[in-house]
């Protein structure tokens, strides 16, 4: 049984929306901590909903904020917690682009995934697997966990990875890593080095962000 993801909304009014974006948050935040990012991007999106949830737990690592599944280096957690986290938030997210995207009267294409860190991950593990195929998923700061277990893929959505050269939470090398499996795998694949930026979202990230999904959500 999944869990209900609650989400803030921004952009198009109900019943207008033709393109859906959801972000998804970072390890120890929530879903206000990108939301915000709508702000930037709906000027160029006039058509696009924006949701942002909160993952479904409380972080072990950060009392005031949540998570997508527990992080053993972080939180002393066993591997097979995080496994079995990650497979039952990859589920608890389905459904709720299920929910958001029969609320808005959208059809699955239509909807882009926008990642940070730990939501990178979650983006880049159930995009592969979600039938029909997003238009296309942001990954930023994050990595592909798993990648030797991309063959499960039953779609294959453009990717854009997007990160800084100074991030010391999750490893710039990881960028690498993702986009040779994902390129290997047959995947539409594009990468943008944030230079001189660590952990976070610089101005030229989210303005090569903003074109990828220009290009790829309907208008």
């Amino acid at each position: 049984m999944t869990r209900k993801l609650t989400s803030g909304r921004k952009g198009a009014a109900f019943g207008h929306a033709r393109s859906m974006v959801v972000f998804v948050h970072g390890y120890g935040a929530d879903g206000a901590d990108l939301l915000g990012l709508a702000d930037s991007l709906a000027g160029h999106l006039p058509n696009t909903v924006f949701y942002s949830p909160d993952a479904p737990e409380p972080c072990n690592g950060a009392p005031m904020g949540r998570q997508w599944f527990p992080i053993p280096w972080l939180d002393g957690s066993s591997e097979l917690a995080a496994h079995q986290g990650l497979l039952a938030a990859t589920d608890d997210l389905n459904a709720f682009l299920d929910e958001k995207l029969a609320e808005e009267g959208l059809p699955p294409e239509a909807l882009a995934l926008v990642g940070f860190s730990q939501g990178a991950m979650m983006s880049l593990q159930l995009a592969p697997r979600r039938q029909p195929a997003v238009a296309g998923v942001v990954s930023i700061s994050g990595r592909l966990l798993s990648p030797e277990l991309l063959h499960e893929a039953v779609v294959k959505p453009p990717v854009l990875l997007v990160h800084g050269d100074q991030d010391p939470v999750v490893p710039f090398e990881g960028m690498g890593l993702a986009g040779n499996a994902l390129v290997a795998a047959g995947f539409e694949t594009y990468g943008h080095v944030m230079k001189g930026t660590g952990h976070g979202i610089a101005p030229d990230g989210l303005s090569v962000a903003l074109s990828f999904l220009v290009d790829r959500l309907p208008k």
